[in-house]
């Protein structure tokens, strides 16, 4: 079997801040809840934005339904430092950007342009192997 096809999606991400490992799990034995790790999460994006991160979840989800383990799917966040580098070598300024097999990269909204070039890279590793 052939490595996984990389898919690197640069996007704004939900955030929640966490303790150290050790505190959470302390934190979880002595009945402290997760309401606030959830909040957070709920609260991180405005709107809009949470509605383009569920639909690139929605995207992911079908992906890994269609393709299991033939892909790796990396989720890169929009306000971070790898996004910056990432960008200039990409040449993306929209979010969300899907980059496929560090060669390919789509604009936002272009799911279907992303799954085609993703089964096409897929059958010529099938064929090739």
């Amino acid at each position: 079997m052939s490595e996984p096809l990389l898919v690197e999606i640069i996007a704004y991400a939900p955030t929640a801040f966490y303790h150290c490992t050790h505190c959470e799990v302390a934190w979880t034995q002595a009945g402290g809840s997760n309401r606030i790790h959830t909040e957070q999460v709920e609260n991180s994006l405005p709107p809009d934005l949470a509605q383009e991160y569920q639909r690139i979840s929605d995207w992911v989800r079908n992906l890994f339904r269609n393709h299991c383990d033939q892909v790796v799917v990396k989720v890169i966040d929009a306000a971070s430092l790898e996004c910056f580098i990432k960008s200039l070598r990409y040449g993306t300024r929209r979010y969300p950007a899907i980059i496929v097999d560090r060669t390919q990269r789509f604009q936002p909204g272009r799911y279907s342009e992303a799954d085609s070039m993703i089964a096409q890279l897929l059958a010529s590793q099938i064929s090739v192997g």
